[in-house]
Parts: structure tokens; C-alpha cells; sequence
């Protein structure tokens, strides 16, 4: 059976293939924002059912709580920062609310439910539902791109 070394070796190796790259590393030597990319990237387990990724994937938790904290990049990857999405889509049948901040802005925290309140005559809709609009598990997100320029997009949380 494999360690879980050599499988975050070959992924690394797979991840730096997809993403063009000529040069076949090992995850030992990978840099600590190559090593949180291939770590988030990890899907079947996630990060956390992978031990090399616990480490790199706990220092980058920590170093977040400290002020300038800037994201740890993999040079060549061009991936950047990940993105965050904090809300999940409304369940079916539900649409997105704009409810009031209280700070004259507007956030999107609510999702609700709308039924016709004119009998079938008109547009007059009712609210008869909101609900709180439900939060990813795993909110951060990075979009790789493969050798053939497609991008897959792998979402991955930082709860220990």
C-alpha cells in the first residue's frame, strides 16, 4: 500500500503536469504555498485526512490570525490567492434576499420563499418562508487551470 507520502508526491507531481509544468518535484520540496495548493486541492480525502497537508495547512491557519498576513503563493501555478464564498445557494425554490444591514448597505443573508398573492392576477407576491441562507463547508476556493487552459475549480475549508 502506499504511503501517504508518495501520494502527495505523485499529487504534487499531477498537479504541476496539469498546470504545465516541465519539472516533476517532490512534496518534500515544495514551497509552503505549493504545498497549501496541492493540500487544498486534495478532495478524496481533504486536506485533513492527509497527514504531509496537516502541518503546512495548520501553519497557514495560524499565520492568518497575525496581522499583514499575506496569502502564501505557488509561483507557478498562476493561481493566486484562493476565492471565498461564504453562502451557499438558496434550497430550491428559494431566491436570494437582500436584507437590511442596519448600516445602510444591504448583505445577502436570508434566502426566501414567495408565493403569488393575487390569485394568479398580476404580480403581487407574498413572502410566506425566509430561512437563514446556509454557509459553505468549505468556502475557499481555487480555480486550476490544466495543461489544455480548462479550469477546475477545488473547494476546501481551514477548520482543524
Amino acid at each position: 500500500m502506499p504511503s501517504f507520502r508518495s501520494i502527495a508526491r505523485t499529487g504534487l507531481s499531477a498537479l504541476l503536469f496539469l498546470m504545465g509544468g516541465v519539472q516533476v518535484a517532490s512534496a518534500d520540496d515544495a514551497e509552503w504555498g505549493c504545498q497549501v495548493l496541492l493540500c487544498a486541492a486534495s478532495q478524496s480525502p481533504s486536506w485533513h485526512g492527509v497527514p504531509y497537508c496537516v502541518p503546512p495547512m495548520t501553519k497557514l491557519i495560524a499565520a492568518m490570525k497575525l496581522p499583514g498576513f499575506t496569502w502564501p503563493i505557488c509561483p507557478g501555478a498562476g493561481t493566486g490567492a484562493p476565492g471565498f464564498q461564504q453562502y451557499d445557494d438558496c434550497p430550491t425554490g428559494y431566491s436570494i434576499a437582500e436584507d437590511e444591514s442596519g448600516h445602510g448597505g444591504s448583505t445577502q443573508t436570508s434566502c426566501v420563499k414567495y408565493a403569488d398573492g393575487s390569485g394568479g392576477h398580476g404580480n403581487n407576491r407574498v413572502e410566506v418562508d425566509r430561512i437563514p441562507r446556509p454557509m459553505k463547508q468549505a468556502p475557499y476556493y481555487f480555480d486550476i487551470s490544466g495543461s489544455d487552459g480548462a479550469k477546475s475549480r477545488f473547494w476546501f475549508d481551514l477548520h482543524l
